[in-house]
């Protein structure tokens, strides 16, 4: 479909020169130059990071009645405040995200799944940052130890689809690859 309004131009948008301004442990941050759809060029401070799994981890089939999934109640220095949300984590260096999804339910609820099934990717604030999350959905989950990393404090808590869709109809999920995961997991694999 072809919009009108749509500047034509010979040069295609995207980066023309990049200035790295931070380099931190999780994320960086650069100044590029940018040509933009209509031809003319800007400047944008980009936050690069490597990207994330993240995953909907089912206790048993995400099919039945009312099937239960396992959702983390952890602080967030950033929002000030503990938050729900599903087991996530950022990829290493090279990392496949099917590879991340499986260490990280590991590492954040003890648990090891017999299926990971990819759902979806997403871009998180495509404003100002280049993160894209892949979702996946758990299911025949085992429970084993943990291994949390030393700022992760958090409780794993059962709760059933119904009430996480109450959770995010009243706003109490505000985590938006929680809220997304859930409603996808629940829409097209749960059939809820």
């Amino acid at each position: 479909m072809s919009d009108d309004k749509t500047p034509q131009t010979t040069q295609a948008p995207g980066k023309i020169s990049s200035r790295r301004i931070h380099t931190g442990k999780i994320i960086n941050l650069d100044s590029d130059t940018v040509r933009f759809p209509d031809g003319s060029v800007g400047e944008m401070e980009i936050i690069r990071h490597p990207g994330a799994s993240a995953i909907v981890p089912f206790l048993g089939e995400p099919t039945g009645d009312d099937p239960q999934i396992l959702l983390l109640k952890q602080y967030r220095y950033a929002a000030e405040q503990y938050l729900y949300e599903i087991p996530a984590g950022r990829l290493d260096s090279g990392e496949d995200p099917k590879a991340c999804a499986i260490r990280e339910l590991r590492e954040e609820t003890g648990c090891t799944a017999k299926n990971m099934e990819f759902l979806f990717t997403m871009f998180t604030t495509p404003g100002f940052t280049d993160e894209k999350i892949h979702v996946f959905m758990a299911t025949g989950l085992e429970h084993g130890e943990h291994a949390r990393e030393a700022d992760e404090f958090m409780t794993v808590e059962t709760v059933t689809m119904s009430a996480a869709l109450r959770l995010i109809q009243n706003g109490e999920i505000k985590d938006a690859k929680t809220a997304l995961g859930v409603l996808f997991a629940a829409g097209f694999r749960a059939g809820f």
